[in-house]
């Protein structure tokens, strides 16, 4: 079955089609309500959700196993089975002790730490968790445990695995029927190594494009991603009488629950303000399709809905999710995400369990282990309910029945445990280059440059050409797919390779030249260049404007054009990017997203037959708009003002004439448009930022009126109001920092460009008597320090301001900012601050400029 794309179509909540109330939802219906109304998260309309068919149907056998088991089973041994905690921070024996009800490995955790871990390995370590949980000689259960990873566009964890392209190339094959087939090929890979369940599909409806995770997205249309959930799912659990959750297939789980894609900004964990119609008709469409299909488990958002968290929201997950939609596996939570949860800490959260979460996933030393008491304290104390808490162990429970397992043999004893013919095999290999062939959009092709003869002498350039790590994009082996070369792809074929291949069995000759600079003219230029590797936070930006302030890729094309070589650009990319400068210089240019290990499929479509015959045709339709101008950031099928470079639905096939004209507007509005202030302390703390204190390995955050370490002292101070200002002190017995710090880094280029100063109040008690640093802090590593002791001046309350171009001069990369302010000592020193900002236009009366 193939998704037509329907560019043009209307597609907000008042006016997609959707039909039906109550009851069931069927492939070719939506339901909704016929009413709309801009709900509060804590009341909400009920009416506006369907009760689903879900095709896996409780069996009253399971349900009477739930509760004998159930029965017998301590309060302890409850709890147990909601803590997640991840491989790097338990043993086999606490596994004995405890008893927990699932594991994980994050994105570049692997067993024993060894990113070579062989299939062998994973399959060893997943042997020791399962024999461990079943042994009852310290915890009396015997209970089977399970594993969970993000498998997200293959085994991506596993190196030798198949990579398929990121699923936002998958969304432009429009082809639920190869999903499945992708899905189905992932969990046989995933099995091998003894893993039970896979963290995917990420089913989020992506709305604005600056979110650094648009490439785990499939479209901004919900038609898209409710037929990809359905079909994603039922190739990784199978389906009901035909291999459901059988020793061929995985535990499924679809995510963020909800509204992950429409956050303010694209801000990865932000605020979605959609209203619920909204939320329901655009941003739950994929647990419709994934839910009905059967998806075992749900992974709550770490994001917030109308300013409530998600995983604090019994309205979402419980009343939504599980009571009206008839959900009725497993609520996980993703990393350490109750801890956000107000009232909350990654040792202690009653909130989320009670609000519906089932499984805390718990990461980072021993905060399992706090977690663990402090949950049983609180179920002791009725603060979680016994009812609460049954239920969340009846759901583990329930898909670990289903999932059989406790009657399949051991992780070691499977039918695909440790067989290493399945990574990377040449079956899914193939699956995988198909994938990358029809997920290629062609966005321009003066005339009918492409395709071009295998027979000429072609030069490769560009630094995506021969880099598998960089056309493989995030959650490739390391979280953020960075620190990796080709050697950790084995069995891979970067873009390269695969148009060498062809080239020199046609006769023709190859050149690979990164930096263009070829020893022999050719007929023609293939350039491969994009983004780099990114997963989410550090993929969030704040304009679509490609290598902003940095236009080597462009340079390389101009310098090729110059030449009068003819230039075809093959973009890598994780959302549709502004590239006008490079499209102008471009005579062809192919939209490749993250196609993942086989790069050999860009290669047949981009190359004829020695005889001049088409190989492969394009296939591959925007499933996302192609925006007009770096700011047209969330430009969607459907929006009232519609206007992008490229709608949905577009692209080119061979022989087809080409739209974009060589003179595409090169003007980046955002440049002119005044940016207001940006606070990082004003009164108080601002989020996403955090006051954090650290000295030596002590690090804290300042949650309270008063921090203390052993080099350094923090406390408020009222300046015009109640704590509005910090006073800290070094006790002069070591060197200490404080940073205002986000999670994730910032993309903060636009305040350069507009010719910012970092600016912040200060009110001195005595002259330093050594230096004092101000940094600011980047990704990774990138730090830029400057001594400004000699300019601080002793006395009542004045300002201090440096121009961010000293910062940027100094080496500090201002698009990955993770603490624009950091303050650094060692001496005797007290200093109180207030009022830090990064104020526009504040350069020129800068105290320390550099002009």
């Amino acid at each position: 079955m193939k998704i037509t794309p329907r560019s043009g179509l209307r597609l907000s909540a008042l006016a997609v089609s959707l039909s039906i109330l109550t009851a069931c939802v069927s492939d070719n219906e939506v339901a909704t309500s016929s009413s709309v109304a801009n709900e509060s998260a804590s009341t909400g309309n009920l009416a506006i959700w369907p009760t689903l068919d879900i095709a896996v149907k409780k069996d009253p056998a399971v349900e009477a196993r739930i509760q004998s088991i159930l029965a017998g089973m301590t309060t302890a041994q409850k709890v147990a089975q909601i803590i997640q905690p991840e491989i790097r921070d338990i043993t086999p024996e606490d596994m004995r002790k405890y008893g927990f009800g699932s594991y994980l490995n994050g994105g570049g955790s692997f067993p024993n730490g060894d990113k070579y871990a062989t299939p062998q390995d994973w399959i060893a370590l997943a042997e020791a968790f399962y024999q461990a949980s079943i042994d009852d000689s310290q915890d009396g259960s015997t209970i089977p445990t399970m594993w969970g990873t993000d498998a997200v566009h293959g085994h991506n964890n596993v190196i030798g695995a198949t990579l398929f392209p990121h699923n936002i190339g998958l969304g432009a094959t429009h082809d639920p029927d190869l999903i499945r087939e992708i899905a189905d090929a992932t969990a046989k890979e995933v099995l091998a190594t003894g893993i039970d369940w896979v963290f995917a599909p990420t089913v989020a409806t992506v709305r604005d494009d600056r979110w650094g995770r648009t490439y785990e997205g499939y479209s901004e249309d919900p038609e898209i991603v409710r037929a990809y959930a359905k079909s994603i799912v039922e190739g990784l659990q199978g389906t009901p009488g035909n291999g459901l959750l059988d020793q061929q297939h995985v535990i499924a789980t679809t995510k963020h629950f909800v509204g992950d894609g429409g956050t303010e900004g694209g801000d990865d964990q932000g605020n979605n303000k959609a209203s619920e119609q909204d939320l329901f008709a655009i941003h739950a469409q994929g647990y419709v399709g994934g839910l009905s299909a059967g998806s075992q488990t749900v992974m709550a958002s770490f994001s917030l809905w109308q300013g409530e968290k998600v995983h604090g929201s019994k309205y979402l997950l419980t009343d939504v999710l599980k009571d009206k939609m008839g959900f009725d596996g497993l609520v996980v939570g993703d990393w350490n995400a109750h801890g956000q949860v107000p009232g909350c800490s990654n040792e202690s959260c009653a909130t989320t369990i009670n609000a519906g979460l089932d499984v805390f996933m718990v990461a980072g030393g021993d905060s399992w282990k706090q977690l663990y008491y402090n949950t049983i304290a609180q179920v002791e104390a009725g603060e979680i309910s016994m009812t609460r808490l049954d239920d969340a162990v009846s759901r583990v429970l329930r898909v670990k029945l289903r999932a059989g397992l406790f009657d399949k043999p051991s992780p070691a004893h499977r039918q695909l445990a440790g067989d290493k013919s399945l990574i990377g095999s040449d079956k899914h290999r193939a699956t995988a280059r198909r994938a990358v062939r029809e997920s290629l959009v062609l966005l321009k092709n003066n005339a009918n440059l492409l395709p071009l003869s295998p027979t000429q002498h072609i030069l490769v350039a560009g630094d995506g050409a021969d880099n598998v790590g960089k056309q493989s994009g995030g959650w490739s082996i390391s979280w953020q797919g960075t620190g990796n070369t080709n050697a950790d792809f084995p069995g891979a074929t970067s873009i390269y390779a695969g148009i060498a291949q062809q080239v020199k069995q046609a006769g023709g000759s190859v050149e690979l030249a990164t930096d263009g600079k070829f020893s022999h003219k050719p007929d023609v230029a293939i350039v491969v260049f994009g983004e780099e590797p990114y997963a989410e936070g550090n993929g969030d930006i704040n304009n679509l404007e490609f290598q902003r302030g940095n236009k080597r890729d462009l340079a390389l094309l101009k310098s090729l054009q110059a030449q009068g070589i003819k230039t075809v650009s093959v973009f890598i990319s994780g959302r549709p990017m502004w590239v006008n400068a490079e499209l102008n210089a471009s005579d062809a240019f192919v939209a490749a997203w993250l196609p993942g290990t086989e790069g050999a499929g860009v290669a047949d479509v981009l190359l004829t037959k020695a005889n001049g015959d088409i190989q492969y045709d394009f296939n591959g339709k925007l499933s996302f708009s192609w925006p007009k101008s770096p700011l047209q950031t969330a430009v969607n099928r459907g929006d009232k003002d519609y206007n992008p470079l490229l709608p949905y639905g577009f692209g080119l096939k061979y022989g087809e004439a080409s739209t974009l004209s060589n003179t595409l507007s090169e003007t980046n509005p955002g440049a002119s448009q005044q940016l207001e202030a940006l606070a990082l302390f004003e009164l108080s703390v601002k989020p996403p930022y955090k006051l954090i204190a650290r000295s030596g390995n002590d690090t804290k955050e300042m949650t309270t009126s008063r921090l203390n370490l052993d080099a350094l002292s923090i406390n408020s101070l009222n300046r015009r109001v109640q704590e509005d200002a910090r006073t800290l002190t070094w006790h002069g017995n070591g060197s200490a920092t404080v940073n205002l710090q986000t999670l994730f880094p910032e993309d903060l280029r636009s305040y350069t460009e507009q010719h910012a100063a970092l600016t912040f109040d200060y009110k001195l008690a005595g002259a330093p008597s050594a230096e004092v640093q101000l940094a600011m802090i980047c990704d990774p590593g990138c730090d830029a320090n400057m001594d400004i002791s000699q300019h601080l001046v002793v006395g009542d309350w004045q300002q201090f301001s440096v121009d961010l171009q000293c910062f940027a001069k100094a080496g500090a990369d201002i698009s990955k900012v993770l603490a624009p302010f950091s303050l650094r000592a060692a001496s005797p020193l007290q200093i109180s601050i207030s009022d830090v900002r990064l104020v526009p236009n504040g350069a020129a009366n800068a105290t320390i400029r550099c002009d």
